[in-house]
């Protein structure tokens, strides 16, 4: 793991209308890290993961991603970057329910114009390391919620990214099925070398970090510093 950060959030402030979201929040990850972003609903959690991607551009502060401020960048060098350095796992997986599994694994390479074949051969080896090659020409409707969790996780990682943004991957999913996707995702995240910005209120969850942060009124402090 390396010892300098790959990702930061400096003294982040972010408000919807009068509602502060962020008051002052802080935090870094290293390339290779778990970092669980641990929180009551309504804390400003998933606004500072959205801040850390750049979706949201903070009112003060800044977000720097290996020297880059993100907060300075147009939205076309935001946007390629999610594409080419970040991958993305929602609470309901968000997969496209007109495409197989298959197809929805290998639509971020598409997307990048890598031939069809060479995202179909890749996106059926992440289907085999996240234990669900059987899936691979259903759609999502035709699997179960587990199933497509690990379906989307494997869509995160076939590009390769360098930062992997969890945003309650587990939350709508019973337990059994919950601590498989976890311990796939961070397994996989950990042989790639990539960073996992992991969203969560479950302590069960946030176990397989390496690091937790708890986020209270709009503030980002170290679970010892909390303690």
């Amino acid at each position: 793991m390396s010892a300098e950060p790959l990702l930061v959030g400096e003294d982040l402030h972010r408000s919807f209308g009068p509602t502060p979201a962020l008051a002052g929040a802080s935090v870094s990850v290293r390339a290779g890290e778990v970092l669980a972003v641990m929180g009551p609903s309504g804390s400003g959690k998933s606004t500072l993961l959205h801040c850390l991607a750049g979706i949201v551009t903070p009112d003060r502060g800044r977000v720097r991603y290996r020297g880059t401020d993100l907060t300075t960048l147009p939205d076309a060098g935001r946007s390629a970057l999610r594409r080419r350095e970040f991958g993305f796992v929602f609470q309901f997986g968000q997969l496209v329910p007109e495409l197989t599994c298959q197809e929805n694994v290998a639509l971020p390479l598409r997307l990048e114009r890598v031939p069809r074949r060479e995202a179909e051969r890749r996106a059926t080896e992440w289907l085999e390391r996240l234990e669900v090659t059987d899936v691979a020409g259903k759609r999502p409707g035709e699997i179960s919620g587990g199933q497509g969790q690990r379906v989307a996780v494997a869509r995160a990682l076939v590009t390769g990214p360098r930062v992997i943004f969890a945003d309650e991957p587990t939350g709508a999913l019973d337990s059994l099925n919950g601590e498989r996707v976890m311990r796939l995702l961070a397994g996989a995240a950990r042989e790639t070398g990539a960073a996992v910005v992991l969203v969560t209120h479950e302590a069960r969850v946030a176990a397989y970090s390496d690091r937790e942060v708890v986020v209270r009124d709009g503030r980002a402090r170290s679970l010892e510093q909390v303690a």
